[in-house]
Order: C-alpha cells, then sequence, then structure tokens
C-alpha cells in the first residue's frame, strides 16, 4: 500500500500528516483519490489537483499475491 505525507496544511490535517491510498478511479477523464489517515481514523476523497499539490510519496508498498 501506497504511503503519502501532507507537504501543507490541508482541509483541517497538519503539515507532516501521513495518509494510506486506498483507492483511485477515474471517470470521464476526472481521477478522484481516496486516502485515509495512518492511523486509520479518518479518511478524505479528493481530485487529482488537490492530491499532486498537497501529497509526497514516502513509500511504495510490496503487492504481494502469491500463496
Amino acid at each position: 500500500m501506497e504511503l503519502y505525507i501532507l507537504k501543507k496544511q490541508f482541509k483541517g490535517y497538519k503539515k507532516g500528516t501521513s495518509f494510506y491510498l486506498v483507492a483511485e478511479s477515474e471517470f470521464i477523464g476526472v481521477k478522484e483519490y481516496v486516502l485515509r489517515t495512518k492511523d486509520l481514523t479518518s479518511s478524505i476523497s479528493i481530485n487529482e489537483s488537490e492530491f499532486q499539490s498537497f501529497f509526497t510519496l514516502i513509500t511504495r508498498g510490496r503487492r504481494d499475491f502469491s500463496v
């Protein structure tokens, strides 16, 4: 799972808050992202421009689904 950090204060969250990227979707060229705080207490839904302006990738987790 990808971990992002907030570059600057946004929607009541302080700079440096960590978020997991839970889902991303695109409908008619509009991308939307759902992020959840690292402590899993709250989530936000944002558009692509907000995502690019306010968030920085910290860690890209492994996706190992082998049995």
